[in-house]
């Protein structure tokens, strides 16, 4: 039965599956999967965007066999962004991309309001996916939480990913808040960035359709294996083409092969820790020639003796990628 979006009732502890597909979730599963990258805003020196930086880096990235690309997230730096140049970074990734894989835009603000005009925005640049944050600073309710989902859903006609990162906002996105979420049409999803790999299968039981992402390189492979629909992954933004191939390896049941991978970057996962986010992955992608320029301020750059920790380790996986994996059967 149709509920109204103004009346839902929020959660009460108990999530009950969503049983039904609407015809955009049917479509998002053809859709919506695979190695997504969190992709970085590039700088110049001054602080200023980096617009024909950004452009190369996008179009290496599809190049390299990613399957879409996020725009204006946490590893974008959307934070330190203004309105203007978040509109800008998806025309550029847009206009880039040309149709030949999906754009997924971040477009949530701490309030209501807002998050519906950027998503709006999103929408008419011609975007495929809205992903929205869950409000920061705040402790919103679990029906306001929903609320919060449900409105901004309902102010566009694009599919919407919850976006949750506890770390960062201090704000859960609990699984039976995304199932009163999923009875929305166009809530197709969750990027999972909280690295609970309990709660992640929990969105799946809590809705068949749900389009998975781990925003978590340590859950990753995991995840990928209970059913996930895909990665939006730190790591793709070095090793695009590795992270891929444990993608591709676990869709072909190849779990071995997907191990050796996973393990090959676990020196990467533990290095986010050398400096502040996100300054460690954009050092990292200099390490390998996508150098996005520097972190905005008040974020420095790593001093030198961790960026040689940094360069070894980077240094490290590239010579495992080089000579170690082999194609996978079937990919």
């Amino acid at each position: 039965m149709h509920r109204d979006r103004s009346t839902a009732e929020p959660p009460d502890g108990r999530h009950v599956a969503v049983q039904e597909e609407r015809p955009l979730k049917q479509q998002a599963r053809e859709k919506f999967h695979g190695v997504v990258t969190a992709t970085p805003t590039t700088f110049d020196k001054g602080g200023d965007l980096d617009e024909g930086r950004f452009r190369e880096l996008v179009e290496g990235y599809v190049a390299a066999g990613v399957h879409g690309i996020s725009v204006a997230g946490s590893q974008g730096e959307f934070y330190v962004l203004d309105t203007a140049e978040r509109l800008r970074l998806m025309e550029i990734t847009v206009e880039t991309v040309a149709g030949r894989v999906p754009v997924y835009a971040g477009t949530g603000t701490v309030s209501t309001r807002e998050s519906i005009a950027l998503t709006r925005a999103a929408e008419s640049i011609g975007v495929d996916v809205a992903m929205v944050i869950t409000p920061y600073f705040l402790s919103p309710s679990g029906r306001e939480l929903s609320e919060h989902f449900r409105t901004v859903a309902a102010a566009t006609a694009l599919p919407v990913l919850l976006y949750n990162n506890p770390p960062r906002t201090g704000v859960n996105v609990t699984p039976d808040v995304y199932a009163d979420c999923a009875r929305s049409g166009n809530i197709i999803g969750v990027k999972d960035s909280s690295g609970d790999l309990s709660q992640a299968v929990e969105y799946l039981l809590a809705d068949s359709g749900c389009r998975l992402f781990s925003g978590r390189d340590t859950i990753t492979m995991a995840l990928l294996a209970h059913g996930g629909a895909g990665a939006i992954s730190p790591a793709a933004n070095v090793f695009p083409q590795l992270v891929c191939r444990m993608y591709d390896a676990v869709r072909a049941d190849d779990l071995a092969t997907a191990r050796r991978i996973n393990d090959a970057l676990a020196p990467l996962r533990r290095a986010w820790g050398l400096g502040s986010f996100p300054v460690v992955i954009k050092e990292a992608m200099a390490a390998v020639g996508l150098d996005p320029g520097p972190a905005r301020a008040p974020i420095s750059p790593l001093p030198p003796e961790r960026r040689a920790q940094l360069n070894a380790v980077v240094e490290e996986i590239r010579e495992f990628e080089r000579g170690a994996v082999p194609a996978i059967s079937g990919a």
